[in-house]
């Protein structure tokens, strides 16, 4: 799911990480919003929301979004600084990032009762959350071929409407194809809007705490491959031998 890049990769790691990982996206960015009153991975709301408080002379208010639009990208150029300098151990780049995004998810939920609703509180809870996100979007767009995206469901109510008027313009092959698109589009908003729901019934009931579910996810996708390749080397072996002992000659 993670560690499959390239030629590697196939549709079923595509819809695997657009489960797991747009979920956890759907999860941080309601949680985010009812514990800091910010929409933890929405760029294009804060560029308008940035123009609004310079238009209007609050630029302290305007210094604060300006930061978090900049954490977002500096989130998503680390996650490919990491990606890109992963070498021969390319399969295994996402793994910087990603832990990196559940030590913040961690420590917002363990400090996030200190929120005061301050601006400086909100531009450290609100700021490292917005830079988990830029992590998380540019990982799993560069895992998947940009293909998936996380974070935002703009692009993919888009895309969505442009394949929903191909499919049913198109015959032919290539309409498995663009069926395989839909699906995807279609995932992606789906548990992108769970996440959401669940995020924010969570943190209803638990506040703060909500904020360890996507970590937890996180830490299953992190190892899920890992576990996997392992598991099947291992049944592998057993099969082999099994084979070797039934081949085997009966001594006389």
């Amino acid at each position: 799911m993670l560690r499959h890049i390239g030629r590697k990769r196939n549709y079923r790691h595509n819809l695997r990480l657009a489960v797991l990982l747009c979920f956890t996206a759907g999860v941080v960015n309601a949680a985010g919003f009812f514990a800091f009153a910010v929409l933890t991975t929405n760029v294009t709301g804060h560029a308008a929301l940035l123009a609004h408080k310079l238009a209007t002379g609050d630029f302290r208010s305007a210094r604060m979004v300006g930061l978090w639009l900049v954490l977002f990208l500096a989130g998503a150029f680390f996650s490919s600084f990491c990606t890109g300098k992963a070498g021969q151990h390319k399969r295994f780049g996402y793994a910087i990032p990603i832990v990196c995004e559940i030590i913040i998810l961690v420590l917002v939920g363990s400090f996030g009762y200190t929120f005061d609703q301050s601006i400086i509180k909100t531009e450290y809870f609100a700021g490292s959350l917005l830079f988990a996100m830029g992590m998380q979007n540019a990982l799993v767009s560069t895992i998947s071929g940009y293909v998936v995206r996380t974070t935002h469901l703009t692009g993919m109510f888009t895309d969505l409407g442009i394949d929903l008027y191909t499919w049913i313009s198109t015959s032919g092959k290539s309409v498995a194809t663009v069926r395989k698109k839909i699906i995807l589009r279609l995932v992606i908003i789906t548990f992108f809007l769970t996440g959401g729901i669940v995020g924010g019934y969570m943190f209803l009931k638990f506040k703060y705490v909500t904020f360890y579910l996507p970590a937890a996810v996180l830490v299953i996708a992190m190892f899920y491959d890992a576990f996997r390749v392992r598991l099947s080397k291992m049944v592998h072996r057993i099969r082999i031998q099994d084979k070797k002992i039934v081949t085997q000659p009966a001594d006389n």
